[in-house]
């Protein structure tokens, strides 16, 4: 982080000539379990990553804000007083969306100079885009010498990407990027925002690894997913009174109606019945110190996500199937919305090394593709660095 830090002062300082003011950094995430639960109204683990989006800033005199990507080579300039949207520099448009839902509270924000540089692979599903937004949304603060309470700054980061670059994220990317704490997973609640940090377990690592492989069906499937739970709440309401979500359902409940079901609804239903009662045992693993049984609730999430929600694919059950196989693995599952994008595996220290050549290695003869694998600890959330 020291030489990106230097490298990215440097890169303000030959651009704009003139001193760099502060640096902000915001991570990116995985979900360690909880999947297809948060539209649910359930409940999420995710955790922040050791890659990040950093921006180097400098307040200006008026209410133009300058942006130059150095990952992109490209430059795009906007004023607070006109912010639309820019077809040709598309990067842009989520520090735009920001800038904009910060104004629409109310606030007057101060014009910038900004150089942006991150990590954070795009497109492998560690949330790239919501780390930019809490970046964004801090640099603009920080600029204008404002403060914000940091779930309002997720919210603000959500409506941004939700309202302004017209992607229905839901909230969990942008509230860890923005609240997580080093050491740390956050517990969060979907129905409430009420949060809570877990400790991840001493002596392992999350080694997320991305089949290189994208499904343009999931969008279609998402949809599809959420009607089926919306139709599981909607029978299981006229006998369960006060049922809102599938969260209010118990899996005892399920035994006893789920037969009311249609034969798909119910499968939909069971996985995320029960996914929500396994994030639930995996904070208590957590907080308890069993890493092994925490690696299980991994093991039986994916299970679920491949047999009762069906949002798996072949690329993603052979990287969870290598994996298991290393010793040292603990627990494994696919990570994110499904059909292809990454895993997610708990793995002790010691068996970091040897995991990552046996899964590389095994998945590369078996598919001819090459997996990009990211080794991190749980880093901390957002935040200025200097």
């Amino acid at each position: 982080m020291t030489d990106r830090l230097a490298t990215i002062r440097t890169a303000f300082a030959q651009h704009f000539w003139k001193p760099v003011d502060r640096v902000v950094r915001a991570p990116g995430r995985v979900n360690l379990i909880g999947e297809h639960t948060d539209y649910n109204d359930g409940f999420v683990l995710p955790m922040d990553i050791e890659r990040d989006v950093m921006v180097a800033f400098a307040p200006r005199p008026d209410r133009h804000v300058v942006l130059h990507s150095l990952d992109f080579g490209e430059e795009s300039a906007f004023s607070l007083d006109d912010i639309r949207k820019d077809e040709e520099h598309s990067w842009s448009n989520y520090a735009r969306g920001v800038a904009g839902e910060l104004e629409a509270t109310g606030l007057r924000l101060r014009g910038l100079d900004a150089v942006v540089q991150g990590n954070i692979p795009i497109g492998a599903g560690l949330s790239s885009s919501a780390a930019f937004e809490v970046a964004m949304a801090l640099t603009y603060l920080a600029a204008a010498n404002l403060d914000m309470d940091r779930v309002q700054v997720a919210l603000i980061a959500q409506r941004a990407e939700n309202l302004f670059v017209g992607m229905q994220c839901g909230i969990m990317d942008q509230f860890v990027s923005a609240l997580g704490q080093a050491g740390h997973a956050l517990f969060i609640d979907c129905r409430d925002l009420s949060y809570r940090a877990v400790p991840m377990p001493r002596g392992a690592c999350v080694v997320i690894c991305d089949t290189m492989t994208r499904r343009g069906l999931v969008g279609t499937a998402y949809n599809e997913r959420r009607q089926q739970c919306e139709e599981a709440v909607r029978i299981l309401g006229s006998v369960l009174p006060g049922v809102r979500a599938l969260r209010d359902v118990t899996l005892e409940d399920l035994a006893h109606y789920g037969g009311l079901l249609p034969e798909v609804v119910r499968k939909r239903a069971a996985h995320v019945i029960s996914e929500n009662a396994r994030v639930v045992q995996a904070v208590q693993a957590l907080e308890a110190g069993q890493a092994e049984l925490f690696g299980r609730l991994m093991d039986e999430s994916h299970v679920s996500l491949r047999d009762d929600y069906e949002v798996s694919s072949k690329e993603l059950d052979l990287m969870v199937g290598l994996a298991r196989q290393v010793p040292g693995c603990l627990g494994a599952r696919m990570t994110g919305a499904g059909f292809g994008g990454a895993t997610v595996n708990l793995v002790l220290e010691e068996a970091v090394p040897a995991f990552v050549e046996a899964v590389a290695a095994g998945y590369e003869r078996a598919t001819g593709l090459k997996p990009e694998i990211t080794v991190s600890r749980a880093a901390a959330g957002a935040g200025i660095l200097a």
